[in-house]
């Protein structure tokens, strides 16, 4: 059996399954894990879902921002944005059966020294402390009172962790930190202003994963989110948004020998500032 974890899809169907090709995937014996952003900007996000839900035996995958949008905009929320590409799922006919299964994927994911999330962790939490943490947002999104959550799930605030937090700002801190995190103040606070790669961060700002005495840093880290970082190789953490949206590339990244895989993809949006 390998394990393969694929960085952001964003919809775009064709060249996931070219990459699944690449690799041989075999559902009866690999997994799949995707680090989040299944959906949005590509060319058939619909597709890109129902394949998900139709291998969930042999799928893990976590929620990105995007992810999350998709759900408070299904349920009217807050508009689409000019540039979404969610009208072939907004309007399926199995849609609610998707959008269900979307809602309850884990935030986090863990297997042994590995942990796959989709954007980042707050420098207070150690592996376990992220783990409950995530838990406690899946609770919120798979309970009774889950469209209260999305319903206010938008806003920056609060920007940093603190163990008093409540209520929905002890949710939306859980959720921006997994969802959107990129870059830390040096008070350990969450920037979300600057997208691009650390060379060209303004003083001050310090990636979430090199912020000093980060409690996480005993686990393995698996992320996306960041495609103008690219891919990164560590032994603490490990980045597979390579940008397919924009050009770029999809990436798999086996863990069984840590090998990489990826296909070329061809740019569907002009180049921006990605998110």
């Amino acid at each position: 059996m390998s394990t393969y974890v694929v960085g952001d899809i964003q919809g775009c169907h064709g060249a996931f399954l070219e990459l699944l090709q690449a690799v041989a995937f075999d559902a009866a014996h690999d997994q799949i894990w995707i680090t989040g952003d299944l959906v949005n900007r590509g060319e058939d996000s619909l597709a890109v879902l129902r394949w998900a839900r139709a291998h969930d035996d042999c799928v893990v995958a976590v929620p990105g921002n995007h992810d999350l949008h998709l759900l408070a905009v299904a349920e009217g929320f807050v508009p689409p944005h000019r540039k979404d590409t969610l009208e072939l799922i907004l309007n399926a006919p199995d849609r609610d059966d998707l959008l269900t299964w979307l809602r309850h994927r884990p935030m986090l994911h863990r297997r042994g020294s590995w942990m796959m999330l989709h954007a980042g962790l707050p420098p207070e939490w150690n592996a376990d402390q992220a783990c409950l943490h995530a838990a406690e947002l899946e609770h919120a999104l798979r309970g009774p009172k889950w469209r209260h959550f999305l319903k206010h799930m938008y806003g920056n605030e609060p920007r940093r962790w603190h163990p008093n937090l409540d209520g929905q700002e002890r949710l939306r801190f859980i959720a921006n930190v997994l969802t959107r995190c990129r870059y830390l103040h040096a008070d350990g606070s969450m920037d979300f202003q600057h997208k691009l790669a650390p060379d060209t961060a303004p003083r001050g700002l310090t990636p979430w994963f090199d912020f000093p005495g980060r409690r996480s840093i005993d686990a393995r880290v698996i992320f996306g989110h960041w495609s103008t970082l690219g891919l990164l190789l560590r032994d603490d953490v490990v980045a597979l948004d390579t940008g397919c949206l924009w050009g770029g590339a999809l990436t798999a990244f086996r863990l069984e020998d840590e090998r990489c895989f990826q296909v070329r993809c061809a740019a569907r949006r002009q180049p921006e500032p990605r998110g």
